[in-house]
């Protein structure tokens, strides 16, 4: 939206939830039909397993260019173009023939599906203005912390009831309510900035990303540490960030994180987001192995962390507007540290509703810190940096536990799984300090960088 001007915040908020709750659920509800999807192509499930990978590497390619595309073409018009492309891929995944095409189609989804948040997040910002940011990131929080949560569950429904197909289908009536309420609703407006494409960039950073997720994913599932995709992940994205200090006009304006607030904000994000993520793999895992859970039983231990975020974020969001997101985010953090410490030791769902409580705090009220002293036209950008962030912090933290819990196990350490969930409790711990560091006097209406 034109910079300066305003559309009515929960007319934006109806607008991005409608687009953006179906790519969160697109994340997880396939997941649990990959076996039947490998017994219908007559294929492995490693095989099958690149409808699930293809997908978020879409995601990862599409976010560098979300800055320059509002910049060039406006949010509404990139908001409705991604949606069409995701909708699009939907439909024609219903429709797969083999698992090429399968894939295929799910790549088209992510390249909508991977702009549609960050533009979304863009919008809210943009709407909300300085003084009701923290509101703006709660109406994205919850459903982006509830929706993949519910996405298991209500595939093996959809599976057992209808059968896959609707997995994909099921997006087509949901994407077509949104498309209608962003044509009518958001209001037509130029790009505000039509510089021209960083082909350079782009050519270094999105497959640098997509190497990266999936070098960290592959390790995760038990690869080297030396594979060869992480690597060459890390030397495109180091490449690209050397030469985007060195010149202007660049994909990405590396210079924000010289705002404090907006740089502890981000490290923040990062440090919690590879907690909290390998967190969440790892209990599924800990249900199954070392408490003889079924599946089912795993899931449902998730439910009450969801529950918990659920009833603090709404709540986070008002106290971050009203006192600043600094107090919030750290209570917030050391409820989330007492979760963990409390499953490892304990277990059950109480330890994970009080970490879901922690969570609900930490994720909203940061998130709202990134943006509050940043000038409207650094937003488009601020958002494409915080989400590339979060999303490579994201398997970072899987990876990471993932390797430790195999290095415990096979040196024969007692309860590898204590182990790995105190390094969890470490990484959430050090997110306090890049918290601390967020200005509590800016909040109150200053513009500029907090002191």
């Amino acid at each position: 939206m034109r910079y300066g001007v305003r559309t009515p915040l929960r007319t934006t908020g109806l607008v991005v939830l409608l687009g953006v709750v179906m790519t969160m659920l697109d994340t997880t509800i396939v997941n649990v039909a990959l076996g039947t999807l490998a017994r219908d192509f007559h294929t492995t499930l490693a095989t099958m397993q690149w409808a699930v990978t293809g997908y978020l590497l879409a995601l990862s390619m599409t976010v560098p260019i979300t800055g320059w595309a509002v910049g060039r073409f406006g949010s509404r018009n990139v908001w409705l173009v991604s949606l069409v492309l995701f909708v699009a891929g939907s439909a024609l995944s219903a429709t797969a023939w083999s698992v090429m095409s399968l894939v295929a189609f799910r790549a088209m989804q992510g390249l909508g599906g991977g702009l549609l948040l960050p533009v979304g997040q863009m919008m809210l910002a943009q709407a909300a203005g300085k003084e009701r940011m923290g509101r703006a990131m709660a109406a994205l929080s919850v459903p982006s912390m509830l929706v993949p949560v519910l996405g298991p569950p209500l595939g093996g429904v959809i599976v057992q009831g209808l059968g896959w197909r609707w997995l994909f289908l099921i997006n087509v009536p949901v994407c077509a309510i949104a498309l209608l309420a962003a044509f009518v609703l958001l209001p037509r407006e130029p790009g505000a900035n039509p510089r021209g494409l960083d082909v350079l960039g782009m050519a270094m950073l999105s497959p640098g990303l997509a190497a990266l997720v999936y070098g960290l994913s592959e390790i995760g599932n038990g690869a080297s540490l030396l594979h060869p995709a992480l690597w060459l992940g890390v030397a495109l994205v180091v490449a690209f960030a050397v030469r985007a200090l060195r010149r202007t006009g660049t994909l990405l304006d590396l210079r924000l994180f010289g705002n404090r607030m907006f740089a502890s904000a981000v490290t923040a994000l990062v440090c919690y987001s590879a907690a909290m993520f390998g967190f969440t793999v790892l209990v599924p895992l800990y249900s199954q192995l070392a408490q003889g859970g079924t599946p089912l039983d795993a899931g449902l231990l998730m439910a009450p962390m969801g529950i918990g975020a659920a009833i603090t974020m709404p709540i986070a969001g008002k106290l971050a507007d009203a006192r600043g997101p600094r107090g919030v985010g750290a209570a917030g953090v050391l409820l989330a540290v007492a979760g963990i410490a409390g499953f490892a030791a304990f277990g059950g769902v109480v330890p994970m509703f009080v970490l879901g409580l922690g969570h609900g705090l930490v994720s909203t009220s940061v998130m709202a810190a990134a943006f509050k002293t940043l000038e409207p036209v650094a937003i488009p950008g601020a958002t494409t940096l915080s989400t590339i962030a979060v999303r490579l912090a994201s398997p970072f933290g899987v990876a990471v536990l993932a390797v430790l819990l195999q290095v415990f196990t096979r040196t024969g350490v007692e309860r590898p799984f204590v182990y790995a969930f105190g390094v969890a409790i470490a990484l959430a711990a050090v997110s306090l300090v890049p918290i601390a560091l967020i200005g509590s006097k800016a909040w109150r209406g200053s513009s500029s960088a907090p002191a």
